[in-house]
């Protein structure tokens, strides 16, 4: 695959707990040059959309403009799961990207996973991609969380926050594109690496490395 044509799937991303204005505003230059998407933290969204407002009409449209919401752990309330969303969405975001809640998942309540992704969704008019952190997941419940997407009404599910100890692996893209689009994300440093998560089924990857991916990509 050509740069030209994988710069648009990679959300170039900066989401760890110490990420200044700076990093995110490296991010957003590297993502507008290259044409790729980028992923940073919510309470940099109004510097953000302001940053990619002040660009090229052309250069700004492309770049996609994602955000987290109640990153990493999936553990907030539906409530402020919502008032988040919605406050992410009025704040610039064009994607977000929602963890699922892991516990209530692992505990066996679906039905209440489901319930609250679904008001996500419902809260905003953009599309909602579904983390599920397959590294704490069984395949059976990696199942059951993307049907729990399903319900919802998600428009992707994404493979891990990143912060887990471990990744996206090519099994678990497979399994989870059974379901929905896939967001294969944790661990993807390199164009082979992308390329693999994409051969899997993956239509959407996040990564830090969002350049060195594409510098190893042919022209």
């Amino acid at each position: 695959m050509h740069r030209r044509e994988l710069a648009p799937l990679i959300d170039h991303t900066v989401l760890g707990p110490t990420t200044t204005w700076d990093d995110v505003r490296i991010v957003l230059e590297a993502a507008v040059e290259h044409g790729m998407n980028a992923c940073v933290p919510p309470c940099y969204l109004e510097e953000a959309t302001a940053f990619l407002d002040a660009e090229p009409a052309e250069a700004s449209t492309e770049t996609l403009l994602v955000t987290v919401i109640d990153f990493p752990h999936g553990q907030g309330s539906t409530a402020a799961r919502r008032e988040a969303a919605v406050a992410a969405w009025n704040d610039g975001a064009d994607e977000l990207d929602v963890v699922i809640s892991i516990g209530r998942l692992k505990a066996g309540a679906d039905d209440a996973v489901a319930a609250d992704l679904a008001e996500v969704v419902a809260a905003v008019p953009i599309p909602v991609k579904v983390i599920v952190e397959t590294a704490l997941l069984t395949d059976a419940e990696t199942r059951r969380a993307c049907e729990a997407a399903v319900a919802a009404d998600a428009d992707m599910v994404k493979t891990s926050t990143g912060f887990a100890d471990g990744g996206a692996t090519t099994d678990d893209v497979e399994l989870m594109s059974e379901h929905l689009p896939v967001k294969a994300s944790g661990g993807i440093g390199s164009y082979e690496a992308a390329m693999a998560m994409i051969e899997a089924g993956a239509e959407r990857i996040g990564a830090s490395s969002g350049v060195a991916i594409l510098e190893g990509a042919p022209e």
